[in-house]
């Protein structure tokens, strides 16, 4: 039995992106960290594992810039970290990035289950799980709240899913894919030693020829980046002898600009 996960290094939440005078993107020499989405599918590729006494690998598809997810995974309890890279792919279009991760799949050979975090934040979009598992020919299962129950000898998986206004059960045939929800666990903090571990970790780079694929053209590209206008604002600091007079000034202020 073995459980993939996919994670990535993202810009911070609270860091300030712009485009520089060359056009590229930058947040500066802030740090990045995990997908905040990927601590939830990353915890859960390891319970998973362990409950069906198997194996766990995390892997990331891009450049060296995703390493230290990689290594976040590993000291957080992942068994395995691989990279994919190819030279000249676009990993940010979906449908290169999901080739290149079914390649990986398919090279790995024994994978009965891969669990998504819900998106990835610096690209806003969770379309290359689907993609993913349309490759695979494997089942989606999205928005899972909850993994009731996973049965790998006989080949099933039965989950919740979150719905708009209420919650559905749902079973499945492994292998399939599913994408996991924010509090359908509580990620562990990396250890010391884990984090020693993982530090000295040499973690393997696949290419293209080594998945034994052809990278699709991308189907979108980016003519150019750049930072929207500034807005001129100004604040208006709302003076009263007490906070109800605060209060009442407010709300005729905002009946007057027609807001409320």
């Amino acid at each position: 039995m073995h459980v993939v996960t996919f994670t990535r290094s993202t810009p911070d939440t609270a860091a300030r992106v712009w485009v520089n005078d060359e056009g590229e993107v930058t947040w500066g020499d802030v740090g990045t960290v995990v997908n905040p989405w990927d601590e939830y599918s990353l915890e859960e590729t390891i319970v998973q594992a362990k409950h069906g006494g198997g194996e766990s690998t995390v892997i990331a598809i891009g450049s060296d810039l995703h390493n230290d997810a990689l290594k976040h995974s590993l000291a957080m309890g992942i068994q395995n970290a691989l990279r994919v890279d190819e030279t000249g792919a676009d990993a940010n279009d979906s449908l290169v990035w999901s080739a290149l991760a079914a390649g990986a799949i398919r090279k790995l050979d024994d994978v009965d289950l891969v669990i998504f975090g819900k998106e990835s934040v610096d690209v806003a979009t969770d379309q290359h799980t689907y993609q993913l598992a349309r490759r695979l020919g494997w089942t989606m299962l999205n928005f899972v709240s909850q993994i009731i129950e996973t049965d790998y000898a006989a080949g099933t998986i039965q989950a919740q899913k979150m719905l708009e206004r209420g919650n559905q059960v749902v079973s499945a045939r492994l292998p399939a894919v599913i994408s996991v929800m924010k509090g359908i666990n509580e990620p562990r903090y990396p250890n010391f030693l884990g984090i020693r571990k993982a530090a000295k970790a040499q973690i393997p780079v696949w290419s293209a020829a080594d998945l034994g694929i052809s990278i699709p053209a991308a189907a979108t590209s980016a003519l150019r980046y750049f930072s929207p206008p500034e807005r001129e604002t100004a604040t208006e600091m709302i003076s009263g002898n007490n906070v109800k007079a605060q209060a009442a000034t407010l709300v005729d202020r905002l009946f007057a600009e027609k807001v409320l």
